[in-house]
C-alpha cells in the first residue's frame, strides 16, 4: 500500500488558502517528498505526517515555487535528531543549489547524498520501489518522476514440489532470497513463485509543456498527477508562452496514457475555483477531479 497526499496545490506564490508545490508518499516505512515549495513543513504538520521518515526528495526543477522550502525542512529534520543519510534527486546542478541554500542551514547531524540527473531518462532503485525521472519541457531543464512498487507472483506449491525445495526454505524464497546449500544446491525466487502481478505505479509531472515522453511515463499509471495551470481556456497563449498546461491539456494526456485517474495541480494563483471548469475536463477524461491541498489516497495493490 502507498500512502500519497497532495501537501500543496499552488504555483509562483502561496495563498491564504493554497501552499506551494510539494507531494508526499510514505511506503514501508519511508517516505519520498517530491519538490519542497514555502510551506511544506506547515501541511506536514497539518497533515499530521513527520518530518523524520523522509528518506528521499526530488526536485522537478529549481524555481523556487517548488524549492524555497527546502532549507527550513533541513533544519526541523536536524533538530528532530535524524541522523540517517537524506538523498536529494534533481536536474544537472543539484548539488551547487543546494549548497547555495544551506548558507541558512549549515550544520545538520546527517549525510546528504546528492543524485543529480543528467540523462533524458533516468532510474534510481530504492529498497521496495523505484523512481525514475523523464524529462519534460519548461523554460528551465525540469523532470517529471514516475513510482513504482513491484509485486512478486503467488507462491506456487507444485513449482516448489516440482523442483523437490525442502519446506524450510520456502517462506525465504517467497521473500525473494536465493538460497544455496552447503550441499552446492542453489534455489532462486522464481522456482516457486508464479508470474510477477500488477503492483503500483504513480507519475507527477509539473511546469511543462505536453510532451510524449509524459505519456510514454504514466502509461497505466493508478494515479497520475499532473499541472494545471490554467483552467481558462483563453489562458492557452500564455500557457505556451510561459511552457505551462492548461486542465484540459492534462486531461489529454491522461486519457492517451490511459490512467487510472487524474489529480491535477499546481495551478496559477488567479485560478479561485478550479471546480467551475472540471465538467470540461470530464468530458475529455471522466476520472478527473480538481487537487487541493492535503488531498489524500491510499493506492492499494490488486
Amino acid at each position: 500500500m502507498l500512502d500519497v497526499c497532495l501537501l500543496g496545490c499552488g504555483g509562483m506564490m502561496p495563498l491564504p488558502y493554497r501552499w506551494l508545490t510539494a507531494l508526499m508518499m510514505r511506503y514501508n516505512g519511508s517516505s519520498v517528498l517530491i519538490d519542497c515549495g514555502e510551506g511544506t513543513q506547515i501541511a506536514i504538520r497539518q497533515k499530521g505526517w513527520s518530518f523524520k521518515p523522509i528518506d528521499v526528495i526530488c526536485f522537478t526543477h529549481y524555481h523556487g515555487d517548488h524549492i524555497s522550502g527546502l532549507p527550513g525542512l533541513l533544519l526541523t529534520m536536524g533538530n528532530a535528531e535524524r541522523h540517517e543519510p537524506l538523498t536529494l534527486i534533481g536536474p544537472k546542478g543539484l548539488e551547487r543549489v543546494v549548497n547555495a541554500l544551506r548558507v541558512i542551514a549549515p550544520e545538520l547531524p546527517f549525510e546528504i547524498k546528492f543524485m543529480e540527473i543528467t540523462k533524458p531518462e533516468e532510474t534510481f532503485e530504492f529498497e521496495g520501489y523505484r523512481i525514475k525521472a523523464f524529462k519534460v519541457n519548461h523554460n528551465v531543464t525540469c523532470y517529471g518522476y514516475t513510482m513504482e512498487i513491484d509485486r512478486a507472483g503467488m507462491f506456487d506449491v507444485n513449482r516448489a514440489t516440482q523442483h523437490n525445495i525442502p519446506k524450510p526454505f520456502w517462506g525465504k524464497l517467497q521473500k525473494g532470497e536465493i538460497i544455496t546449500t552447503e550441499e552446492g544446491n542453489t534455489y532462486t525466487p522464481d522456482m516457486v513463485l508464479g508470474p510477477p502481478r500488477k503492483g503500483i505505479k504513480l507519475t507527477y509531472c509539473t511546469d511543462t509543456r505536453p510532451v510524449p515522453s509524459i505519456v510514454e511515463n504514466a502509461r497505466e499509471a493508478d494515479l497520475f498527477i499532473c499541472e494545471g495551470m490554467y483552467g481558462e481556456k483563453d489562458k492557452l497563449s500564455k500557457a505556451k508562452e510561459n511552457k505551462h498546461m492548461t486542465f484540459y491539456e492534462a486531461a489529454n494526456l491522461a486519457k492517451a496514457a490511459n490512467v487510472k485517474e487524474l489529480w491535477l495541480t499546481h495551478y496559477s494563483p488567479s485560478l479561485n475555483k478550479p471546480e467551475d471548469y472540471m465538467q470540461e475536463v470530464r468530458n475529455i477524461f471522466p476520472n478527473a477531479v480538481p487537487g487541493k491541498d492535503r488531498k489524500s489516497v491510499e493506492l492499494k495493490f490488486d
